[in-house]
């Protein structure tokens, strides 16, 4: 049995749970939390009985928008966030993936016009055959799976 690690509750802000392991600094690229000035812990390779291994992120006092959960949901859509006021959980949502996003993710297509021109790139959101994501871009329809993503800012 491996040691347990307590990480202590925060009073007001966000927690963003059952992230894959090996999605987190996505995430934290996608929540631009380098430049964040409030305390942020994170955790990886976690215990979790549900996926093997997982990372936390806790963000005191910041709440995070939609639009930066639908951004997050695509890299992981099974995440779950919590919203935390006065030490308890006040909301738990289980993310929803967008049908579309847009500008926050690269087309991996070298010749799409989003590489060369001033154009904000735009995905379809879909699943393949075994149910993982891939982004279908509208300009050239390169198909992106999740795991090839390269996340823009």
């Amino acid at each position: 049995m491996g040691k347990q690690m307590n990480v202590r509750a925060i009073e007001n802000g966000t927690v963003i749970d059952h992230i894959p392991a090996d999605c987190l600094f996505k995430i934290i690229n996608i929540l631009d939390l380098e430049h964040e000035t409030h305390q942020i812990l994170f955790g990886t390779n976690l215990e979790s009985k549900r996926m093997g291994t997982k990372a936390i992120i806790k963000i005191t006092d910041r709440y995070c928008a939609d639009d930066e959960i639908n951004r997050i949901s695509i890299v992981a859509p099974m995440i779950c966030v919590n919203t935390i006021k006065n030490f308890q959980v006040v909301e738990k949502r289980q993310v929803e993936v967008p049908t579309q996003v847009e500008g926050f993710v690269k087309c991996g297509n070298p010749r799409c016009i989003t590489n060369h021109e001033k154009i904000k790139t735009r995905f379809l959101v879909q699943r393949d055959d075994v149910g993982d994501l891939k982004l279908r871009c509208v300009y050239c329809e390169k198909s992106t799976s999740q795991h090839e993503m390269v996340i823009i800012k």
